[in-house]
């Protein structure tokens, strides 16, 4: 299983090994997504949508060029970004100081945070000091894992590759919850239900989308285009479009 503390070693090897370069298409914004993260990111009818995926055509727009999407799990976008398999990464990823070592960041685009789900009924844990002991499933190479080795260290983790997989865990009773980002959470309860998010949220974190740190002038257009769709009220308009419950 991959761990937060091993990222800057991967990272280093993607770079030690990335030397393809990228095609040379100036009008091709080439995105790295891992589409299984509703509603920020996710297939549906064979199509990617999303929160992510609507904000990053808009950008895309906004500076003249089209995308292509490369699908890659979660735990391969900052090596793959460092590898120059794409020119950005743009996944529900948080901005981390551990992140930030190896990539840049644009400026925050949307505030998420950590939270706790449960299966309906369960009255084992109704609060943070609940998780103690029990088994909580997590999604590789995301923040929940650093978090939870760190301030819940007798927590059973069961590591899986796809958020879908939590959910599924927990609603069978293989794991007795799942800690995960707030919109994906919140986007199961409201579309699938059988569990339920706890009012105590564990962290309060901001996504940013990850480009490489040798491309400052595409971190400083894509900026400008996030400024820009704020000023004239498109990105109002796709978060109220994903978020609509202000969730």
């Amino acid at each position: 299983m991959i761990r937060r503390r091993n990222l800057l070693l991967i990272a280093a090897a993607a770079l030690a090994l990335g030397n393809s370069p990228l095609r040379a298409e100036d009008n091709v914004l080439r995105v790295g997504t891992d589409a299984t993260f509703p509603p920020m990111e996710f297939t549906e009818n064979g199509k990617r949508t999303g929160f992510d995926i609507d904000l990053v055509e808009a950008i895309a727009k906004a500076i003249n060029k089209k995308v292509e999407w490369i699908d890659i799990d979660f735990k391969g976008l900052i090596p793959g970004l460092i590898a120059k398999r794409f020119d950005m990464a743009v996944s529900a990823i948080y901005i981390t100081d551990e992140r930030k070592k190896v990539v840049d960041f644009t400026e925050p685009y949307y505030a998420g945070g950590l939270v706790i789900m449960v299966k309906n009924g369960n009255k084992a844990i109704t609060k943070l000091a609940d998780l103690d002991g029990k088994k909580v499933t997590v999604q590789v190479g995301t923040k929940s894992v650093g978090y939870l080795e760190k301030n819940f260290p007798k927590v059973q983790r069961v590591e899986v590759e796809k958020n879908q997989e939590m959910f599924n865990l927990v609603d069978i009773g293989r794991a007795d919850a799942a800690v995960t980002g707030k919109p994906a959470a919140f986007q199961y309860v409201r579309t699938r239900g059988g569990l339920h998010v706890l009012p105590e949220q564990l962290t309060t974190e901001e996504y940013g989308m990850a480009l490489r740190k040798d491309t400052p002038e595409l971190t400083k257009a894509v900026n400008g285009a996030l400024a820009k769709l704020k000023a004239d009220g498109t990105y109002a308009a796709i978060v109220n479009k994903w978020f609509p419950a202000g969730k």
